[in-house]
């Protein structure tokens, strides 16, 4: 099964905005995320997703029937830095390829550094990225007050020599 990252369409955006609030609900285990009344996570930075160059959503989905798998949201940083600002995978989707591939595409999109921090206290969010990560880089990449630093150039400047 192969996966593609699509850009949040406008009209997508209650699609991605669903997705997001099961991404806070698995994530309030281990952060201490609250939803308000409204029964909703608050995510302050929803709205920029739409209008700020520097954040891009992408709907992860099956290459050749458009199946939804999950979502990546793409932060560029102050300091030019790559961020996974928020990313979720189905979990009937999961450990079958589709997080790794659509990292790797994440990755491809923006060659450069990154800095990616998994959910805060999940170990299945910090071993799914350190596995990504290395299958991207190798062991070029730091693990630092909980984020991996790595510049995804490594990869494109060492294509075929791993």
């Amino acid at each position: 099964m192969k996966v593609k990252l699509c850009p949040v369409k406008r009209e997508e955006r209650d699609t991605l905005f669903r997705l997001l609030q099961y991404s806070l609900f698995e994530e309030s285990m281990t952060d201490l995320n609250e939803m308000n009344d409204d029964a909703l996570f608050e995510y302050p930075w929803f709205d920029a997703y739409f209008c700020e160059p520097e954040r891009e959503a992408y709907l992860i989905r099956e290459c050749e029937t458009g199946k939804l798998f999950g979502f990546a949201m793409i932060r560029r940083q102050g300091n030019g830095a790559y961020s996974i600002a928020e990313y979720l995978v189905i979990p009937k989707y999961r450990r079958m390829g589709v997080g790794s591939q659509a990292a790797r595409k994440c990755f491809e999109l923006h060659a450069g550094l990154w800095e990616i921090k998994p959910a805060y206290g999940s170990e299945p969010a910090y071993c799914f990225w350190k596995k990504a990560i290395e299958t991207y880089v190798g062991e070029h990449y730091a693990w630092k007050d909980g984020a991996f630093f790595l510049d995804t150039q490594y990869n494109v400047r060492n294509e075929g020599t791993q």
